[in-house]
């Protein structure tokens, strides 16, 4: 709850206007007044307002159309309406659409205070469970590790494990497969959900500022610093910071990120004393920080320290039998203002058999722009990039991808090339007795494998 509540009186009347402000304004209660609709906008813009207290007859206007309006601009807000006895009906109808009370006219200054201070309430219990369920949400998106290929499960597996550690936590994997969805999960399903989660992509840095923003800086200690000014590490105390691109840092900022790691201590820029620091540290990368390290790049000991837990994510290429749950977790998510959307069984093939050198970042881009152009709430062949319908334009179609039975043939036709055509031990990987693998080999055509 804020520790000081503010509320607007929209009333026409002067004297009301001036006993309102005097008698209600206090330490815990900052009160503003407006003599008309118009007045009480342009505050409403200006100000988020906790209570809203308005008169049902304004001179160019009417008390219920600004509780519809407002509702819009404050959602939290909750509004008292003041009216006569002859609009009683009108305050009751009021507050079936959204007003907290109503008090008659003459009002009792204690019951009116009464109400503005359980209206108040109300609305830091409005706002308060906004931002749980924004959290909540967080934690949903957090969660979204689309797939269920045996590369997918074993990952959830390591974030399971490695979430409830502190140590730095390093995910690699080409552009656009999911590293920040990675992240992000460690991050979450973590202690320290409930802190800061700063992100910082090092690409972004500029290589002379890195260690101001990394670090932070004191008054003075280079050419325009007006201030002393914060950096991303204290920001993210008791939460993680999720610095992505670390191969990108500056070779001469590493090793002071070193010390962080090891000492969980930091100095900012023209500062001699050390501060304490309590941040996980999660980075990721799709640079082989190896070979960078060989190259002279990256700076060996940082390497080792945060190279404690490597998470690796596949490219999407390799694990194609999640496609069909992507497709149709963003199709989901994009559409939702246009209906339900679907793929027409060649349009879903080309997906599938696309090699998706941009992974998951690339297919959402695809889906997006197809769903625009798509008729019918139906995403064909024609609505694909050429780069990606053009693979299919002398073939016949072929099966759905999506369909189930495709999916399990691919996942087995997957293990079997795993196990080099091994059948025992690819059955036992499948969890199916040799004799219902033997069935399915039959059933797709692959028994000649």
């Amino acid at each position: 709850m804020n520790s000081q509540s503010l509320v607007l009186i929209v009333d026409d009347e002067a004297s009301i206007r001036r006993l309102l402000h005097k008698e209600l304004s206090s330490a815990n209660r900052a009160v503003h007044t407006a003599e008309n609709a118009q007045q009480a906008r342009e505050a409403v813009g200006q100000h988020p307002y906790d209570v809203l207290v308005l008169d049902i007859r304004l001179p160019d206007g009417d008390g219920l159309d600004l509780l519809a309006e407002f509702k819009e601009v404050l959602p939290d807000a909750e509004t008292i309406l003041i009216t006569g006895h002859g609009d009683i009906d009108s305050a009751v109808e009021a507050m079936k659409i959204g007003a907290y009370d109503y008090i008659t006219k003459p009002f009792n200054l204690d019951r009116l205070e009464f109400v503005i201070d359980k209206a108040y309430q109300r609305a830091c219990l409005q706002r308060d469970n906004r931002i749980f369920r924004r959290h909540q949400q967080k934690l949903q998106d957090s969660h979204n590790l689309i797939g269920n290929s045996a590369a997918m499960k074993h990952i959830r597996f390591l974030i399971e494990k490695v979430a409830p550690t502190n140590v730095p936590v390093l995910v690699t994997g080409e552009s656009g497969a999911g590293k920040e969805v990675v992240s992000r999960a460690v991050h979450y399903n973590s202690p320290r959900a409930q802190k800061p989660l700063v992100t910082k992509n090092c690409a972004t840095l500029q290589r002379e500022l890195a260690r101001s923003e990394l670090f932070g800086h004191i008054k003075g200690s280079f050419t325009g610093a007006t201030e002393n000014q914060e950096g991303l590490l204290s920001f993210a105390h008791k939460g993680s910071l999720f610095l992505d691109e670390i191969g990108e840092l500056p070779l001469e900022v590493q090793a002071s990120f070193l010390r962080v790691l090891e000492n969980k201590t930091y100095r900012r820029v023209g500062e001699k004393k050390e501060r304490e620091v309590d941040a996980r540290l999660i980075l990721a990368t799709n640079r082989d920080l190896a070979q960078e390290v060989e190259a002279g790049r990256f700076h060996e000991a940082l390497f080792h320290r945060i190279n404690v837990f490597h998470i690796t994510i596949p490219p999407l290429r390799e694990r194609k039998e999640d496609i069909p749950l992507l497709v149709e977790f963003f199709l989901n998510k994009l559409a939702g203002g246009q209906g339900v959307c679907t793929l027409s069984p060649r349009a879903a093939q080309c997906l599938y058999d696309y090699q998706w050198p941009g992974n998951i970042r690339e297919l959402r881009n695809v889906l997006e722009r197809s769903i625009i152009l798509s008729e019918a709430g139906v995403i064909t062949e024609g609505d694909l990039p050429s780069e990606i319908s053009g693979q299919h334009h002398n073939e016949e179609p072929a099966q759905n991808p999506l369909r189930l039975e495709a999916v399990e043939q691919a996942h087995i036709q997957r293990i079997l090339r795993f196990f080099d055509y091994n059948r025992s031990q690819a059955a036992e990987a499948l969890g199916v007795s040799r004799k219902t693998l033997y069935r399915k080999l039959q059933k797709y055509g692959l028994d000649s494998s």
